[in-house]
């Protein structure tokens, strides 16, 4: 079964997260600028507005803050004011790029990718933020930066570039990611679209949005293809598991208003979707920062 989450439609949904402390789903509204909240309870859906775009976030230890990549800047965001606190500079305000795809590891580092706005040109890069605002750079070379997940026990780092519709892996260890141990794990040459947004699941199988192809698609460790759940909508773009047994998957989309005045294929485009599954996903990891970590870092070293 597929429902739509309330009568709004996004500009360009991503990055849905659920917060099991809270029993809600938070999902970002990049161009509209907004972070939303969903209580499956009560129905209600609130939002905020960001000081600009949100191209993902993280959930932290402190219950009432959000660690949200903004721009080229990350930002400490409080729910309950909707103030945001400028903390690490992550690439120059003078380049083509924006933050684009972000999650927490198992192991308390943000890793967030940029993507170039201006053009194919790869400007777009992949870095690693650790709880003292120090970050490193892992891939350069990138167009469209997504796809960010982690195995279950965080041996493992999937990323994907997707106008090179190529999802890769790499080796982690204690945090760290091999930049050595780069392996192609799947392209898209037998799937709908592009790799967009990404989640694992329990049985360690990653789910990846499959934008321009109105499908989600589950693979397999080794890279099989073994589920594709059609959605209602041309272009999703991130599942991820909630619901009280991580059971239900929600998914974003595109709608009208993003990349040089898009309009709607379908009238679902820019829905927050919910699909009940007999899938289970897993808790979302924390970023180990609070409201004490209000001062802002230095900008990280570029490549």
């Amino acid at each position: 079964m597929i429902d739509t989450i309330g009568a709004a439609r996004d500009q360009l949904g991503e990055c849905p997260v659920w917060d099991g402390r809270t029993s809600s789903l938070f999902h970002a509204d990049v161009e509209g600028r907004t972070l939303h909240r969903y209580d499956p309870a009560t129905s209600v859906l609130e939002k905020r507005t960001a000081p600009g775009r949100p191209g993902s976030f993280a959930l932290t230890e402190d219950p009432d803050v959000l660690l949200v990549a903004v721009e080229h800047t990350l930002q400490l965001m409080q729910w309950s004011t909707g103030s945001f606190v400028p903390w690490v500079d992550l690439e120059a305000p003078d380049l083509p790029n924006r933050l684009n795809d972000g999650r927490c590891d198992r192991h308390g580092s943000f890793w967030v990718g940029s993507m170039n706005e201006e053009g194919s040109d790869p400007t777009g890069m992949l870095h690693r933020v650790s709880q003292d605002g120090s970050a490193t750079v892992l891939v350069t070379d990138v167009r469209i930066s997504n796809g960010i997940a982690f195995s279950p026990d965080g041996s493992r780092m999937y990323f994907a570039d997707s106008p090179r519709r190529t999802v890769w892996t790499f080796d982690v260890d204690d945090g760290i990611a091999d930049p050595t141990s780069r392996t192609i794990f799947t392209d898209f040459t037998d799937l709908p679209g592009f790799p967009d947004g990404a989640c694992v699941d329990a049985d360690g199988c990653y789910w990846t949005a499959c934008v321009h192809g109105s499908a989600i698609a589950r693979l397999t460790p080794d890279g099989r293809v073994d589920t594709i759940i059609e959605v209602p909508v041309s272009t999703p773009t991130m599942p991820a598991f909630g619901g009280a047994d991580l059971s239900t998957i929600y998914v974003t989309s595109i709608g009208e208003g993003a990349f040089s005045g898009r309009r709607r294929r379908t009238d679902l485009d820019g829905a927050l979707i919910a699909i009940e599954s007999s899938f289970v996903g897993l808790a979302e990891p924390r970023f180990p920062v609070g409201t004490g970590h209000s001062e802002a870092k230095a900008p990280a070293a570029s490549p």
